[in-house]
């Protein structure tokens, strides 16, 4: 994990644009960051073997989804 701080900022789009859609959007931003993702971990002690088993685990259910869409996508052909 590189140590560069993280910074998440979100200002209105125009003048009436409702808090709710920016808090929306700054949730959405910190979940691509992975901020709250990366607390968590932080907050216990994980062995590097079990570390790598879920990141494996992550990487293959990313995988699998990519290939069920791209199928889906050409199954129409």
């Amino acid at each position: 994990m590189s140590k560069r701080p993280i910074n998440v900022e979100v200002k209105p789009r125009y003048r009436d644009e409702p808090p709710e859609k920016m808090i929306r959007r700054f949730s959405k931003k910190t979940k691509k960051e992975r901020i709250i993702e990366r607390a968590r971990e932080r907050m216990y002690y994980e062995k590097p073997s079990i570390r790598r088993k879920r990141d494996a685990a992550r990487r293959k259910k990313v995988l699998d989804k990519l290939q069920r869409e791209r199928d889906n996508r050409f199954k129409n052909y």
